[in-house]
């Protein structure tokens, strides 16, 4: 069964105008820099899996001196992020494929980091792809993790609503259960960080700005529809990240070698 794309133009120009150009997930640069951060970069082989339309690979090549191969499911996304390589010069440092979901489509031992940015969230068969980061990396490789995921009570009835304004498929798992796989692939030195308090306060800061400052702008890039749809998506997120169920965490394992 082929892939339906499910991020259209509209979402992905509210989630620039929001967190940056080039980016899908909140945090922008800083938050390359803290999935990165401690490990030796430059000229090493990075894979970022759900790339998206490139931001933060084309960060970790401009500012971390690394290779980066980005992949994403979705042929748009991967197009918007080749021609942003070739705009910004890192066209030689940036590759960008679609892929299918499955085994990634790499040898074996053949990065020496993998990293992942809001993305696995999104992907049921977390084990899967966990076990498949561990097969294409290099002996001693890492792989840092970024995503969304839940806490252990049963969805609300708020977060059921949020779900559906959002429109995107998740298949939320917990930080432990992150840890879970990361251990059961054959990870060590894995090592978890909860920010689900950081991006509490984040969501609230956008909100503010996309109901404020940012809304003219959003009807002018939108129309006034889809404006007061992300007003709506973010009140919404807002509420869950507040009651604790929408959370966010970090979670990093090395393949022994």
């Amino acid at each position: 069964m082929s892939h339906e794309n499910e991020y259209h133009e509209n979402m992905i120009t509210m989630l620039e105008l929001i967190w940056g150009d080039g980016y899908m997930a909140p945090g922008g640069p800083g938050n390359v820099a803290r999935m990165l951060q401690g490990l030796e970069t430059r000229d090493k082989r990075i894979l970022d899996i759900g790339c998206g339309i490139g931001g933060p690979a084309l960060e970790m090549a401009r500012s971390f001196g690394a290779k980066v191969v980005g992949i994403d499911l979705e042929a748009p996304l991967i197009e918007r992020a080749r021609s942003a390589a070739r705009r910004k010069g890192l066209d030689e440092q940036c590759d960008f494929q679609t892929v299918e979901a499955g085994p990634l489509p790499f040898a074996d031992a053949s990065f020496d980091i993998v990293v992942t940015s809001g993305a696995i969230t999104q992907t049921k068969d977390k084990a899967g792809v966990f076990r498949e980061c561990f097969r294409v990396l290099h002996p001693g490789g890492n792989l840092s993790c970024y995503d969304w995921m839940k806490s252990d009570a049963p969805y609300s009835d708020d977060m059921l609503h949020w779900f559906k304004v959002e429109g995107l498929t998740y298949a939320l798992e917990t930080l432990a259960d992150y840890e879970s796989h990361f251990k059961a692939c054959g990870f060590i030195d894995v090592a978890v960080e909860d920010a689900s308090s950081w991006y509490r306060e984040e969501a609230r800061r956008e909100y503010g700005l996309i109901k404020g400052e940012l809304y003219p702008r959003m009807i002018e890039l939108l129309g006034h529809k889809d404006a007061d749809h992300f007003v709506e998506n973010w009140r919404a997120l807002v509420v869950v990240c507040d009651q604790g169920e929408m959370r966010q965490g970090y979670c990093r394992g090395r393949r022994p070698g």
